[in-house]
């Protein structure tokens, strides 16, 4: 099972629709960001704290850019 499968399968186990592959570079970028700018566990956590804000990714990719930016 690649990536794409799983992602589609657990979504449909949640009863949500699959991310769309805009999400899931934002997202990839996003938690990418986090674990180089502190530790690498933020980035599942970061990931997750987006999930449940409603922030989109992108808007969330760039609050993370101005965090990383100090």
């Amino acid at each position: 099972m690649d990536a794409q499968e799983w992602l589609t399968a657990f979504a449909a186990r949640l009863g949500i629709d699959a991310l769309p592959q805009d999400d899931i570079d934002a997202l990839l970028d996003l938690a990418s960001v986090a674990a180089h700018t502190s530790e690498r566990l933020a980035a599942p956590l970061t990931c997750f704290l987006v999930g449940r804000s409603g922030v989109s990714p992108r808007e969330a990719k760039a609050i993370a850019d101005e965090i990383a930016a100090g």
